[in-house]
């Protein structure tokens, strides 16, 4: 099966270079090079009805396992904390770490514009593919990399082993980034984030890049590229297409448990906006920015705003322009959403491109079309 598998992986790595003819070829070798089945190796889950189901590789036999590993897909490796390797039956739950689609891997890695000789720190190792691609570009000595799960990491250290690689590997919070290795080039985090840690931001160099996914509780995101200016502050602009990434929220920043969903009339008045605009992948990254600790549920055709600090809840009674909304709890969460939603109508409603970001040590916010425009504080 050895030539199967090359010629599947040389045929991904043609597959993802077409759909993206900016991709440095350098990255697509990388693809063509670097044996993914070492790193999804031995089981993963499925997604069906009756939830996640394992997927075994003894059970599928090689040919098969080998067609799945090599299709340009995400696959869950962990839910809730437990192994697919160690599944029997379908669990319900949420996935806690994956092998992400490697046409995701290889954009973000390339997004950070990494150039031989550079040293890169990775927040998220997770199976340790992609960690293996950056040595595959780079260098081993060249990369370190954090994962926050110690059987996550395990597994990692032996994937990349098997693999031939040896980079420096840290089980330990990437949000705090790793001091003893500092600095770097470049941070790059696959996994998403609420907002930039300060640690980040003290490990890299002058005009050092940090690459990420910016998220939040309503799963909406942007991917950005920021880069250190002379002051130690981080600028940039968020990419397009950044707003479907789909990768897990780091595990520090994931929510808390969501206080009890119901609908409390509360107060009730009409809508000054459409509750649909809320499936846009803009106007819910705006919503979310509004509202940072809320979460977005959808029940029918109504759409309800949890705020998980306060309990605050807010809810559309249909899809309706003109229908009315109930709010209740100490925050207003709808007009916060409305006030951030009609200042993007206000300039367009452009998409995720004409946002930006600004983190300095003591204050981080997102902004529209340039520093001075409308902006958002985030979470820090």
């Amino acid at each position: 099966m050895t030539d199967l598998a090359a010629t599947l992986r040389s045929a991904l790595a043609e597959q993802v270079a077409a759909k993206n003819p900016s991709l440095d070829p350098a990255w697509a070798a990388a693809l063509a090079a670097v044996p993914r089945e070492l790193f999804v190796d031995h089981s993963t889950y499925r997604p069906t009805a009756a939830g996640w189901e394992p997927a075994h590789r003894a059970q599928l036999g090689e040919e098969q396992w080998l067609r799945m590993v090599y299709t340009d897909q995400t696959w869950v490796t962990q839910v809730d904390g437990t192994d697919a390797a160690d599944a029997q039956a379908p669990l319900t739950g949420a996935p806690t770490s994956s092998g992400t689609k490697p046409s995701l891997v290889v954009r973000t890695l390339h997004t950070t514009g990494l150039r031989p000789g550079d040293k890169v720190l990775e927040v998220g190792t997770g199976t340790g593919y992609s960690t293996a691609l950056l040595c595959h570009q780079l260098g081993q000595d060249h990369v370190v990399s954090v994962e926050y799960d110690t059987d996550v990491a395990r597994r990692a250290a032996t994937h990349l082993s098997k693999a031939g690689f040896a980079p420096t590997l840290v089980q330990a919070d990437g949000l705090r980034g790793h001091q003893d290795a500092a600095e770097y080039d470049a941070i790059v985090a696959t996994c998403s984030i609420r907002s930039i840690p300060r640690s980040w931001l003290y490990q890299i160099t002058d005009n050092g890049s940090i690459t990420c996914t910016l998220s939040g509780w309503m799963l909406a995101s942007g991917m950005i590229r920021l880069t250190l200016d002379e002051n130690g502050d981080a600028h940039g602009r968020f990419l397009a297409g950044g707003d479907t990434v789909s990768y897990m929220l780091a595990r520090p920043h994931e929510r808390p448990p969501r206080p009890t969903l119901y609908r409390h009339p509360g107060d009730t008045r009409p809508t000054r906006i459409p509750p649909s605009l809320l499936t846009d992948p803009t106007g819910r990254f705006v919503a979310q920015l509004a509202a940072p600790s809320a979460e977005l549920v959808t029940v029918g055709d109504s759409y309800v705003l949890v705020d998980v600090a306060t309990g605050s809840q807010a809810w559309t009674e249909s899809g309706a322009p003109d229908t009315a909304v109930h709010q209740h709890g100490p925050l207003r969460l709808w007009d916060q959403v409305e006030d951030a939603i009609m200042t993007w109508q206000k300039e367009g409603a452009p998409d995720i491109t004409a946002f930006g970001m600004t983190a300095t040590p003591d204050d981080q916010y997102v902004w529209l079309t340039d520093a001075d425009g409308p902006c958002w504080p985030l979470p820090v």
